[in-house]
């Protein structure tokens, strides 16, 4: 006798978890095939948000000082990867920092000054939606900076970062790679939804119609900036749900917090999803 592939009221009224609603579709013969794609990544990452609890409490006992910095073109996924990170973390002890455009002060000040005020304290993990490397970037891509400066950027920042990292800063540097054509359906679909709209700005439109240039900078801010001691970490984000839980294995793996041989999920990244640049032959982009 053929199944009845239709959900009825009475099914989902019944259903009391993910476990029995997975069951109920098999019964009825529907594909599990995208269920069971979402219950797993939402289990993982679960397990994984567990396992930063952990370290953060870890973090905070011993006074280690954490930055993890999101680099990316525009909707490479910066913003959903962050807020899977912060969602169940001690807001105490960890801050979002995404600076707007300096204002007159600052841009006749020291161009590290305004984000050295926002270097983490110790027992504090600070993400960074954007960061110092707007100037390797964004800004000469935009014509926001002149090539002096850039110039000036390029050879300051490995002293920079050797200087934090020998105070015992812990820097991890992201690069979320996106493909062009997948940049573009993104773009599309925020611009479909009226509650992603505001992601939307002209400089992200020019992303497209510049993305050659910003393939040129990336790859200059690459060869300049990626150290032994500050070394930049590509993770491929066509798909945004393997490049979240990604990102996170990546993050647990470079510490040994207490509590992290009782894990119940890897630990370790995917070396075809997350790599050091240097062992990147092509990236997305």
């Amino acid at each position: 006798m053929e199944k009845n592939k239709k959900l009825t009221v009475e099914d989902f009224e019944n259903i009391t978890s993910n476990i029995e609603f997975r069951e109920l579709l098999d019964q009825k013969g529907i594909s599990t095939e995208a269920v069971d794609v979402k219950l797993n990544y939402e289990n993982e990452l679960k397990e994984l948000q567990i396992e930063l609890v952990k370290l953060q409490q870890w973090i905070a006992k011993e006074n280690k000082r954490v930055a993890v910095i999101f680099e990316g073109r525009d909707a490479a996924g910066k913003g959903g990867s962050i807020r899977r990170f912060m969602e169940h973390l001690n807001p105490r002890s960890m801050r979002l920092v995404a600076l707007n455009k300096p204002t007159e002060v600052e841009k006749g000040q020291w161009y590290f000054q305004r984000y050295i005020k926002e270097l983490p304290n110790p027992g504090e993990i600070v993400f960074f939606d954007r960061s110092w490397y707007n100037r390797a970037v964004v800004e000469p891509v935009m014509g926001f900076c002149t090539e002096k400066q850039y110039k000036k950027f390029l050879v300051q920042v490995p002293e920079f970062e050797h200087m934090l990292y020998e105070d015992g800063v812990v820097i991890i540097k992201f690069w979320l790679s996106i493909s062009k054509e997948e940049q573009l359906r993104r773009f599309n679909a925020r611009n479909k939804n009226p509650l992603k709209r505001w992601k939307f700005s002209p400089v992200d439109r020019k992303g497209q119609e510049l993305w050659d240039k910003y393939t040129f900078y990336k790859d200059e801010m690459f060869s300049n900036t990626h150290t032994t001691y500050s070394p930049w970490i590509v993770v491929k984000t066509n798909d945004k749900k393997v490049a979240r839980v990604e990102c996170m294995r990546y993050v647990l793996s470079q510490f040994n917090y207490k509590g992290k041989e009782e894990a119940s999920t890897l630990l370790n990244p995917d070396p075809n999803v997350v790599m050091r640049y240097y062992r990147s032959v092509s990236h997305l982009d």
